[in-house]
């Protein structure tokens, strides 16, 4: 089969069709901010710096898709969030901007352009696309889902203990009618920085109920889904923890790709998402790729591989972001195994997975 460029690549897995090999996607902010060495608060809030630490990694690595972000408190701090950098560790929201629901009404979506942290991940959306040249796949992460970006705003007991009350629902719609509008429009304008892709991260069944997720997420998670097409940009859900049984839920989001974690069956995921759905993931970040001989990562990349992979629709990674002490010969291992044993034949079989 003729070598495709990253970006090819990755095209054809969204697309169900069948690569020359599996591809590779790093979810890798916090292990690309180690390797330049510098401090996370300050790449964190830098476009150049965040772009500097990506463009690294893959000049390191060749991975496929770039998945870039700043952690999950970009679109909390833009609409009022206090948030708190640490040095060496990924961001969070130390205060909420929600005291109440009856506040939500005031709240208004910003220009992503023009406010910080957005804008400055927009600048490092442009850098990526200018230095890869076409050529590599670049996922604008438009943060957390609109469930998530919730709970940041309100707390997550606060919105937790209201999304249990019948009485409370209207106010909780709305304002997850907020955060899904909210999500859509940052993903559009990493679209317009020249994104390929962009990524909600969904509250799966970590957190809630799958009656809870077709009531509360899976209506932004398909807006967000929709809006993207409508744009010309590729959407990704992520979600954490073991979603087995939540396949046919998040399927039902309308994503191009579900980012999933290596506690999801395999085998479930296969038969579950075959032919609907492409799926990235499921390695696992931080029990065998930061803690692994590199016989063990090789063995766990190849056995994910044998089950995930026939046939397309599978781009192989970590199933959540990747620790900053990651060792870089972890992530060679993993991109060996997707040079060789994860070269396609013409049948949509690995060969060399079989043989």
């Amino acid at each position: 089969m003729e070598s495709m460029t990253s970006l090819e690549r990755t095209m054809a897995v969204l697309d169900h069709k069948v690569p020359d090999r599996v591809p590779v996607a790093l979810h890798n902010f916090l292990m690309a901010a180690r390797m330049i060495g510098a401090d996370f608060g300050e790449v964190m809030r830098s476009g150049e710096i965040l772009a500097e630490a990506q463009l690294t990694a893959w000049r390191e690595f060749g991975h496929d898709v770039i998945m870039h972000e700043n952690g999950v408190c970009a679109e909390a701090e833009s609409l009022g969030c206090e948030i708190h950098y640490p040095s060496d560790s990924a961001p969070h929201v130390k205060e909420t901007i929600l005291k109440s629901l009856d506040d939500v009404g005031k709240l208004s979506i910003p220009d992503p352009e023009k406010t910080f942290p957005l804008n400055e991940l927009l600048k490092a959306t442009r850098i990526l696309v200018k230095e890869t040249r076409g050529k590599v796949f670049i996922m604008g992460r438009a943060d957390q889902g609109p469930v998530a970006l919730a709970l940041a705003l309100f707390g997550p007991e606060n919105f937790l203990l209201a999304a249990g009350d019948e009485t409370l629902r209207p106010r909780i719609l709305q304002l997850l009618d907020f955060t899904s509008r909210m999500n859509v429009v940052y993903g559009e304008a990493q679209r317009r920085a020249g994104a390929h892709g962009s990524s909600i991260g969904s509250v799966g069944t970590s957190l809630i109920s799958p009656q809870m997720y077709t009531e509360l997420e899976l209506p932004g998670d398909r807006k967000f889904s929709s809006a993207m097409r409508a744009v010309g940009c590729r959407s990704f859900v992520h979600s954490c923890g073991n979603e087995t049984r939540m396949l046919t839920r998040l399927i039902s989001s309308g994503a191009d790709c579900l980012e999933l974690d290596p506690l999801t069956d395999p085998k479930t995921c296969k038969q579950t998402t075959q032919g609907k759905v492409s799926v990235l993931g499921m390695l696992d970040p931080h029990g065998v790729l930061r803690r692994g001989t590199v016989d063990e990562i090789r063995n766990h990349t190849l056995d994910i591989m044998r089950i995930m992979a026939p046939h397309g629709e599978f781009m192989m990674g970590p199933g959540c972001s990747l620790p900053p002490e990651t060792p870089a010969q972890s992530i060679h291992a993993v991109m060996e195994c997707a040079r060789t044993a994860g070269a396609y034949g013409a049948d949509g079989s690995l060969p060399a997975l079989n043989s």
